[in-house]
């Protein structure tokens, strides 16, 4: 299977429970950034989420009260450098007990340290290790050198020890269609669990001018989706038509919600100047879903980003029987 049938009977679950309460709107993820603190400055990356201090991080309390709010099953952690977060034990540990699915994304530079001598691998932690390309490109992209080399090492140290290893790959300017699936090789050489593609998107606090327009994101994606069959590509295939320009898909910006040391962030992660709130309620009362979801904004114009369209993808397959046999299959798969 593309995910363990535990995480991947947890999210049916919960549809299957929203649907029955006769809701349209739901959480499916909490993007959860605990801190705005990294140790890397990746091209491709917002100044705030990189340059916040320490001390300006969210408190346990914080982090669980939010993911309670929000009901989701699947908690994302990223930030900021999660592994830079002197409670991560404690939090994995503390979702773990209220039964969340724990996707903590990393660059891995503190990953042996912080966390796999810290944690024991268990079925409800996967590590989602950043490699934006290969040697080249992924040291560029996080101007930095050494670092493709220590994230793979990681990924081999994290599998010897029984942890779901994945990798996430953003596709930028510079991202050849023949590396994209040089990566989808090293996935299976590092026997990681599976890979996740997916465009960047210009968000407008990133100034490096390294990020895709649509024709060249429906170039690269059209190729990308001849090859994905033969690898781990945790993508759906309908996310990939859309990806590749084959089809138009609504945004599902509520299907993602992202909580922040500044409180939730409306729309989205990527959207800015929307503001944030410190209450629950009012981010999901007051946010216009109805107009995020038309992408009509021109924020929106060129995004395709997974977070916002993996949802709708799913939901669309779900329509006909014969997309349904297709996602089955494909979730079944590799």
């Amino acid at each position: 299977m593309r995910y363990p049938i535990g995480f991947t009977m947890a999210q049916a679950a919960h549809r299957h429970k929203m649907e029955r309460s006769g809701l349209k709107r739901y959480p499916t993820v909490v993007m959860l950034e605990p801190l705005y603190t990294c140790n890397l400055a990746c091209l491709g990356c917002s100044v705030e989420r990189h340059t916040g201090k320490l001390k300006d991080r969210m408190s346990l309390e914080t982090c669980f009260k939010a993911v309670e709010e929000c009901g989701a099953p699947i908690v994302n952690i990223c930030g900021g450098e999660p592994t830079l977060y002197p409670e991560l034990a404690q939090l994995v540990a503390g979702l773990t007990e209220r039964g969340k699915y724990i996707i903590l994304c990393t660059n891995a530079l503190k990953l042996e340290e912080k966390l796999l001598s810290v944690i024991p691998p268990t079925d409800n932690l996967f590590l989602m290790i950043h490699l934006d390309g290969m040697r080249q490109t992924h040291d560029y992209v996080c101007n930095r050198k050494g670092v493709f080399d220590h994230a793979v090492e990681m990924i081999k140290k994290a599998r010897d020890l029984g942890f779901y290893t994945y990798i996430n790959t953003t596709v930028f300017k510079e991202t050849s269609v023949e590396e994209v699936e040089d990566m989808c090789k090293l996935v299976n050489e590092l026997r990681a669990n599976g890979i996740l593609i997916s465009p960047g998107y210009e968000y407008e606090s990133v100034q490096s001018d390294v990020f895709l327009s649509k024709e060249q994101i429906h170039e690269k994606f059209k190729a990308i989706r001849e090859f994905a069959p033969k690898y781990k590509v945790n993508a759906t295939p309908m996310f990939l038509e859309f990806a590749a320009g084959m089809r138009e898909l609504p945004c599902a910006p509520w299907s993602t919600v992202n909580y922040t040391p500044k409180g939730w962030k409306a729309p989205c992660y990527l959207v800015e100047g929307e503001g944030y709130y410190d209450e629950w309620t009012r981010f999901w009362e007051d946010t216009n879903w109805e107009y995020w979801e038309s992408r009509l904004d021109s924020r929106c114009q060129n995004c395709k980003m997974h977070s916002g369209f993996e949802h709708s993808a799913v939901e669309e397959s779900m329509k006909t029987i014969k997309g349904t046999l297709q996602l089955a299959a494909w979730t079944l798969s590799k």
